[in-house]
């Protein structure tokens, strides 16, 4: 079954997953030292949260909350368009793609690789908030260098 077969949530249970997520958001700028911060999108009208991470192999990137009439979408920037080595770098990224659970790369605006996946919105536990928010962590630390080295070889010489 696609999303898109699943019903749309009413406006009442949106309202609601948006406070779960609101909470588990401000839980996580509290508790978790890799959050450094928070920002809702208020501008576009859309249900959207920016989250301000700190890692070690890409040491600071966002995670991209969006909540949709029927799904959570999730996604962050990995990395811009290779400038060299493109089709070792899309292979080692497809690669990848099979040993990720409800995410993949894919290829975005100015063709740069970014991280996306979604779930949902009857799914939306804080169990499922820390799943993916910890799924993104772990995908962007495992793949970040090597797609850098590999997409920028010239400028990764040892």
């Amino acid at each position: 079954m696609t999303t898109d077969a699943l019903p749309p949530a009413t406006p009442a249970e949106l309202e609601r997953i948006e406070l779960q997520i609101e909470q588990w958001l401000e839980e996580q700028l509290q508790q978790n030292p890799c959050v450094q911060s928070i920002e809702r999108d208020t501008d576009s009208g859309e249900c959207r949260w920016m989250i301000r991470v700190t890692a070690e192999e890409k040491e600071i990137f966002s995670i991209w909350f969006h909540l949709r009439q029927r799904t959570l979408h999730v996604e962050t920037y990995l990395m811009p368009a290779p400038e060299e080595n493109l089709a070792q770098t899309y292979e080692y990224l497809m690669r990848r793609n099979l040993r990720l659970n409800g995410f993949s790369f894919s290829i975005g605006s100015e063709d740069a690789v970014f991280l996306v996946g979604q779930i949902p919105v009857q799914w939306v536990t804080e169990a499922e908030l820390d799943r993916l928010f910890g799924s993104v962590y772990a995908y962007v630390e495992q793949s970040f260098r090597p797609a850098m080295r590999l997409g920028f070889a010239s400028r990764y010489k040892d």
